[in-house]
């Protein structure tokens, strides 16, 4: 089938009545919720999308003929890779980049393991059939057009343990309890599924903190992709941010709060056919690097990202401008950090773009050195940027009316007279500093700042990671090089 339609997603999502719990209650009608009808709506949107601009956002199938989602693409040319990222970056552009688990992320990574299908078939763990599953899960994503959530991290529980097994209660953490003709059973709950029970299946990535000695953490080593309505699968969602204000008051929050949910697996069995890891520590480690998964999943996060990066500098502009600080050196030089944010994440982009390569699945794979760098530096000056907002915004982000309060008859005309700014009335100030103020300091604002903290893991982690992993031998060669001439006599150059 071609790719869907905002209505056809909805459809899918009420048909399947996933079992998802908010508040102490279990939701009847997930699409009429009040915590995620308007994110519901939202998702809908960006598959609207598609068709409103088909030509940035479908691609013809290789398989079917039909018109499918461009995020799903196998890219064999840097032209490929530019058509997915302008596609990437138009989902984002609908939220201004505060859905980081747009349906696109995950469609990427389902990509690489189809594509790199033979890695699961390795031995040691691996299964031939393993690698047919990874093949088959690609196409049937992609020709259906599956919404996908995913589920990678333990609980936190205590993370002075070194392995699962070694916690207090080693069958918390999801885990392998039984394997039968028909499939893997699994028991416990892993962390932590964006967009939790409005898709359509739940991928349980392989877990790479499995680092252990021997085989202890294997029972927990696995990967598959499950419908959300399987029997014994629960999606236990957070609190919503999303308070049931209207889009005026809540820009940001009414809209696109993706929830975040603990999956809970009871006896939950899994289908052989949908099983692409099974107890292999090994494989889990070295799946997402070796499939080049991290690779793709990262070219959609920078370009996000760096779309994320054009609407919070279109919103600091817009206060510059409404409230009259232009004229002010401090507030400049704010403005002009996050213009250099946003010219740093577009020459990540362009170097990883421009030196793609084949792999050896044949895919044109973006050069990782430049996206590495950027997604160990974002989540970083992303508080910046937020801090930068609530810096310039000042009291403004606090002596915010409500739109009812505009309206009312009897201090109407009072709240248009006292919020105006230099350039601009008070109803249109105050909805502009509302934007902003759900950036910086709502729930939703400061939940989108842990989120691009943690996007990728712990940054000491990962910046750790980055250290070992960098080529630090060129530069200590240039020092040393450097130090040997010191130690020859000087030589002396005379004029011929």
């Amino acid at each position: 089938m071609p790719a869907r339609t905002g209505k056809e997603y909805i459809e899918g999502i009420k048909s399947r009545k996933t079992e998802v719990w908010i508040h102490g209650e279990k939701v009847d009608n997930i699409p009429e919720h009040p915590a995620f009808k308007n994110v519901v709506q939202s998702v809908a949107g960006l598959y609207d999308l598609q068709y409103e601009k088909p030509d940035k956002m479908l691609y013809t199938s290789p398989t079917s003929g039909e018109k499918v989602g461009l995020s799903f693409i196998a890219p064999k040319t840097k032209e490929d890779l530019f058509r997915r990222r302008e596609m990437h970056s138009e989902w984002a552009a609908f939220s201004g980049g505060m859905m980081g688990r747009s349906p696109d992320y995950l469609n990427t990574s389902i990509m690489a393991f189809g594509t790199a299908s033979s890695f699961f078939a390795q031995s040691g763990g691996g299964d031939p059939r393993f690698a047919k599953n990874a093949e088959n899960y690609y196409e049937y994503a992609r020709e259906n057009d599956i919404s996908l959530t995913h589920t990678l991290i333990h609980p936190q529980v205590n993370r002075s343990k070194l392995t699962q097994s070694e916690q207090k209660d080693p069958f918390l953490s999801a885990r392998i309890t039984k394997k039968t003709a028909d499939g893997i059973v699994i028991n416990g709950c892993r962390l932590l599924a964006t967009l939790g029970g409005i898709t359509d299946e739940l991928v349980v990535f392989p877990s790479t903190v499995n680092r252990t000695p021997g085989n202890t953490d294997d029972p927990y080593a696995f990967a598959f992709a499950i419908p959300n309505n399987t029997p014994g699968l629960k999606f236990l969602s957070r609190e919503s941010f999303d308070y049931g204000k209207n889009q005026w008051d809540h820009p940001l929050g009414a809209r696109f709060d993706e929830s975040d949910a603990i999956i809970s697996f009871e006896d939950v069995l899994v289908p052989w056919e949908r099983v692409f890891v099974c107890e292999s520590t090994d494989i889990c480690n070295r799946t997402y690097a070796e499939t080049n998964a991290v690779v793709h999943m990262t070219h959609q996060v920078i370009a996000k990202n760096t779309v994320k990066t054009e609407f919070v500098l279109g919103v600091v502009l817009s206060i510059i401008e409404a409230i009259g600080i232009e004229q002010f050196q401090h507030v400049k030089e704010k403005a002009s950090e996050i213009m250099i944010i946003l010219e740093v994440m577009r020459s990540h982009l362009y170097r990883a773009e421009h030196n793609a390569k084949i792999d050896k699945y044949g895919n044109m794979t973006p050069d990782f050195e430049p996206l590495n760098a950027a997604r160990n530096w974002f989540p970083k000056v992303y508080q910046r940027m937020v801090e930068i907002i609530r810096i310039l915004g000042a009291s403004g982000l606090m002596a915010l009316p409500t739109q009812d309060d505009f309206n009312n008859e009897d201090i109407g005309n009072l709240v248009h007279r006292y919020t105006q700014g230099a350039n601009i009335d008070g109803y249109d100030r105050v909805q502009l500093f509302r934007l902003a103020w759900d950036i910086s300091i709502s729930a939703f604002g400061n939940r989108q700042s842990l989120y691009e903290y943690y996007f990728f893991g712990d940054p000491v982690r990962m910046s750790n990671v980055y250290y070992d992993m960098y080529n630090k031998a060129p530069y200590k060669e240039m020092i040393k090089t450097f130090l040997e001439r010191a130690k020859s006599p000087n030589k002396t150059y005379t004029n011929i």
